[in-house]
């Protein structure tokens, strides 16, 4: 499976409150486990940035990835963010290829 970081920025008043926010977390993270049920997740951040938050998960493919974000744009983030990612090792491997 490929590798997926999704950034995520939410809009301040989701921010404001701590109970909210958790709700809205376990909320969004029940609706991706029930719509993409292939993801394996591997971490989630919360960030000082630019983002508010880095998760990074496998996904079979760009469409299930495509629709993991979808589902965060639905459930009250202002921006997400999906790049594919290449483990270093294997990084390195395809630039020896060059």
């Amino acid at each position: 499976m490929a590798i997926y970081v999704l950034m995520t920025k939410l809009s301040p008043s989701s921010m404001s409150d701590s109970v909210t926010r958790e709700s809205m977390g376990r909320d969004w993270f029940e609706t991706v486990k029930q719509k993409c049920p292939e993801v394996r997740w591997i971490d989630h951040y919360a960030l000082l940035g630019a983002y508010d938050f880095m998760d990074i998960y496998e996904a079979p493919n760009e469409e299930v990835a495509a629709k993991v974000a979808a589902i965060t744009m639905s459930k009250g983030a202002v921006k997400a963010e999906t790049l594919p990612a290449v483990p270093y090792k294997r990084y390195l491997e395809i630039i020896k290829e060059i």
